[in-house]
């Protein structure tokens, strides 16, 4: 297999799928390369482990593989996509971004069969080689196009094998726009409160706590969903307030790229929803209103 990306979320797949298969990790600088074929690839927390992998920044230099994950952020997703159009012909492509569209922007570069995926695992990332396993919650997997379901559940098996929780579902978008509507909702706040995703997000006992707005944008979205014809996996709101009663507070990606004034992987996730609400002649101006916001966030830099 090879990962895509060398992030958190791409560390813990290389990370633990290596324990029962070998592994390739394209990464974006050469230094991040080198570091992992030197020392490995440590993961602490949920889970205790070291692992080799074949790290390179040149596509050219990548073994040949069956399934390659796509772990990059929105951001880095059409470079990723470049580096292997024409390679790997016979590869399935997994892609694991938030948001929607992913897989068309893949598809653009090649006609390998394609899983669409969305992950809630979460981590920190301490250095290039060494990643905190922090939120232990499952991966779902769906086929994309005409990929075959059971290609989607040899995937999913080795997933499990190697120790991740995760489930292969023969239609993923019921799955793919809950997650839309979380994260479009819990990201996009706390990219524009500067808090974590704690128990405020959850709050609705005083008429200025945060809650209210939190639950009406999961409303909003939901109404977007139905104008599409969308059965959601999970309640929005339910899985708001689970992840708030975790114990730990996490920190959303789009807060950490807004504080480190990097772009955001906002039009994927939000300016989705926008654009479907919009697509269905739905309403949807606190999605809308926070989009423009955020937006103008990076504008200011």
């Amino acid at each position: 297999m090879c990962v895509v990306g060398a992030g958190v979320i791409g560390s813990l797949f290389a990370g633990h799928l290596a324990q029962v298969v070998d592994v390739s990790v394209l990464t974006r600088r050469r230094a991040h390369a080198d570091a992992l074929n030197a020392e490995g690839l440590r993961i602490s927390g949920r889970s205790e482990l070291t692992a080799r992998v074949t790290a390179t920044d040149d596509p050219d230099a990548l073994p040949a593989f069956d399934v390659a994950i796509v772990a990059t952020k929105a951001t880095g997703l059409e470079q990723a996509a470049a580096s292997l159009e024409g390679r790997f012909p016979d590869a399935t492509i997994v892609t694991t971004l938030n948001g929607l569209g992913a897989e068309e922007i893949v598809r653009a570069h090649g006609g390998w069969p394609i899983v669409s995926g969305v992950t809630f695992m979460s981590g920190t990332k301490h250095s290039d080689t060494h990643v905190e396993y922090v939120l232990d919650t499952e991966t779902w997997l769906g086929p994309y196009e005409e990929t075959p379901f059971d290609r989607v559940e040899e995937i999913a098996d080795l997933i499990a094998r190697a120790g991740l929780a995760v489930e292969a579902l023969p239609d993923l978008r019921p799955a793919q726009w809950s997650k839309l509507i979380f994260n479009a909702t819990v990201n996009t706040v706390a990219a524009l409160t500067g808090l974590p995703h704690d128990a405020h997000f959850a709050a609705e006992d005083e008429p200025t706590d945060l809650g209210h707005l939190v639950h009406d944008l999961v409303d909003e979205g939901k109404a977007v969903a139905a104008a599409a014809g969308i059965a959601l996996h999970d309640d929005p709101w339910e899985m708001n307030v689970l992840a708030t009663q975790r114990g730990s507070a996490h920190y959303p990606s789009m807060l950490e790229d807004v504080e480190a004034h990097r772009p955001t992987e906002i039009d994927l996730i939000t300016g989705a929803l926008v654009r479907e609400a919009e697509r269905h002649g739905v309403a949807a101006p606190l999605h809308t209103a926070l989009y423009r916001l955020v937006k103008a966030k990076e504008e200011s830099w």
